[in-house]
């Protein structure tokens, strides 16, 4: 079970936004910028162009006079995600630019609504439409060659009386918006903006992105260390890795360190752990679940479910395949009907 030590506190247990439909208000995040380094990790001003490159993958982040964009400044980018595939979801047109309310996205993202709540958020503004990206990693299907900031623009639309941002209107890069488009996103735990540490919350994009298709993720610390985008020392990472393993907080995953100098992660289902007779679900079951629901995150409806299972008494199931399909056929069927309303 996920510790509350070393998380920031809840500051808003029951926000509105996630009161909506669990599959379409959980936070989401796009994949490439999961499976690599984008963001800087550090907490002061970072300056540094980054270079990376991996299995043909090249990319390179170039800061403006602010800084590089930070992986908390990237929670803006997630609460956009969230809302665009929110209204996919619905049936909704969507565009590349959307018009937000400050204190809607502050309290989605767990953040103060105080006026320095405020103040950071116009900085990681300005270090999103900064920082410029330089890559040939691919997107909804397509790879080219190309340059773009981590938003094209931004601009408030409406203050309030005190000089604060009440809306503001952001234009996301072509780039991020055809990952939408394309569906390549993963949902994120919720605990994920508590993470105090920014390494903690790369290290959780990489275990949600790898353990997404399988319970357990083994990775050596090199590789780790590479592809978090880490500045610090190899030896430095492991003590941090070690502390984190120590601390326990990670949302949904276990961290283990193993022989050969490797890190395992393996996903913390208390549903399966911890519950006798919880229903096991084969891996012909999932891969049909995608087919029948293309584009939805199949674990997060494997969740839902299990929670369905519970909630209903913890029936005894001929076969839980059978009854998780069906219950995906139900849940799509559903949403068609809330479409054509």
């Amino acid at each position: 079970m996920t510790s509350s030590l070393g998380l920031t506190p809840d500051r808003h247990p029951t926000p509105d936004f996630f009161l909506c439909d669990i599959l379409d208000a959980l936070p989401k995040d796009d994949m490439a910028t999961m499976e690599h380094p984008v963001f800087s990790l550090s907490t002061r001003p970072d300056r540094r162009i980054l270079s990376y490159a991996h299995n043909g993958v090249e990319i390179t982040v170039t800061p403006s006079v602010k800084g590089l964009a930070t992986i908390h400044d990237k929670d803006i980018l997630i609460y956009c995600i969230s809302q665009l595939m929110a209204a996919l979801n619905a049936g909704r047109a969507v565009s590349r630019r959307l018009t937000l309310t400050a204190h809607d996205l502050l309290v989605a993202t767990n953040r103060e609504t105080s006026g320095d709540g405020y103040k950071r958020l116009r900085e990681a503004f300005e270090r999103l439409a900064g920082t410029r990206i330089t890559t040939n990693l691919e997107t909804g299907g397509q790879e080219i060659t190309t340059g773009f900031g981590l938003i094209e623009s931004w601009q408030i639309v409406r203050a309030t009386k005190g000089g604060r941002m009440a809306s503001v209107r952001i234009v996301l890069s072509e780039w991020l918006f055809r990952a939408v488009q394309s569906k390549t996103v993963l949902t994120l735990s919720r605990d994920y903006f508590r993470l105090r540490k920014p390494l903690e919350r790369r290290i959780y994009e990489l275990a949600r992105k790898h353990c997404g298709k399988q319970r357990t993720w083994r990775v050596s610390v090199d590789t780790l260390l590479k592809k978090s985008g880490s500045a610090s020392p190899r030896r430095v990472f492991r003590k941090m890795l070690r502390d984190m393993i120590a601390a326990g907080h990670l949302p949904d995953y276990e961290m283990t360190e193993e022989p050969g100098d490797l890190i395992r992660f393996s996903v913390h289902d208390s549903l399966l752990e911890e519950v006798p007779g919880a229903p096991v679900l084969s891996s012909d079951c999932l891969e049909k679940a995608r087919l029948l629901a293309p584009g939805l995150d199949v674990y997060m409806l494997e969740a839902e479910w299990r929670r369905y299972w519970m909630h209903s008494g913890r029936p005894r199931l001929r076969s839980a395949d059978a009854a998780f399909l069906g219950y995906v056929a139900a849940w799509l069927k559903r949403e068609a009907a809330r479409i054509a309303q």
